[in-house]
């Protein structure tokens, strides 16, 4: 599958401002990417800024060089900064940032166009704290469950860069054989928060809603304690046939 630069670039800006204005991230955290063919895929330069990032600050990269990596154990770390520079389609680039492995693998599963990385406060109060798990195994409102999944997966805080990689490749492999399904959020300990989808409607909605419902955790927490949405009624709404049209209205 192939996408026209010329339209995909537009999107990934407008996304990446959206997260910066949002105030989902300051300075130079967070990070976005898309895919651009079988073999290559845009992804934000290091220690650019979400909000301001334009599309010279976008760099181009090779999936094979960086998953080639992923599948070796004890790469120093100047392998890995030597990596990211070779991954580059062309050597005048920016360096990619240093979640770029990540991105490679993520961008590699089925019908997975875009992705988004933040770190908002509003979720970031709740995977600093011990109710992370509380917040990613259930759910609060429909709504939440339509944009986000009926469950999020939660990653322990693992260094960032390729180490991080290899887990969240390790953990979304075991989330696919227990659920038969890809996680639409990804949450990380005491770092923030990954969205996948086949478009960039998909990823900002899963966002999008993961803040709110962090929102309604939190101060449903300080209102007397929490009300979780049953199984039976989390399993028929994102089973049920008017939420699926819903969802390919809203394009996620």
């Amino acid at each position: 599958m192939s996408f026209d630069q010329s339209a995909v670039l537009p999107e990934l800006l407008a996304l990446s401002h959206e997260f910066g204005e949002g105030g989902l991230v300051i300075l130079g955290e967070g990070n976005t990417s898309c895919r651009v063919d079988d073999e290559t895929f845009f992804v934000k330069s290091s220690g650019s800024s979400l909000q301001t990032l334009t599309a010279n600050q976008l760099t181009l990269c090779r999936f094979e060089r960086l998953l080639s990596l992923m599948d070796r154990d004890d790469v120093a770390d100047t392998e890995v900064e030597t990596c990211l520079l070779e991954s580059r389609s062309h050597p005048a680039a920016f360096k990619p940032s240093v979640e770029t492995f990540f991105h490679a693998y993520l961008l590699n599963l089925p019908d997975i166009n875009f992705v988004g990385h933040a770190h908002p406060i509003q979720v970031n109060r709740i995977l600093c704290s011990g109710l992370a798990r509380e917040f990613s195994e259930n759910r609060q409102c429909p709504d939440e469950i339509v944009c986000c999944g009926p469950i999020s997966l939660l990653i322990p805080y693992v260094d960032p860069g390729l180490a991080l990689a290899k887990r969240i490749r390790q953990d979304v492999e075991e989330f696919r054989r227990t659920h038969n399904k890809l996680p639409r959020v990804i949450l990380l300990r005491n770092h923030g928060v990954i969205t996948i989808g086949s478009s960039v409607q998909a990823v900002r909605a899963a966002m999008l809603m993961t803040v709110k419902a962090a929102e309604i955790f939190t101060g449903a927490q300080l209102l007397g304690g929490l009300r979780h949405l049953p199984a039976s009624e989390i399993e028929r709404i994102e089973n049920r046939q008017d939420e699926e049209y819903r969802r390919k209205m809203l394009k996620i």
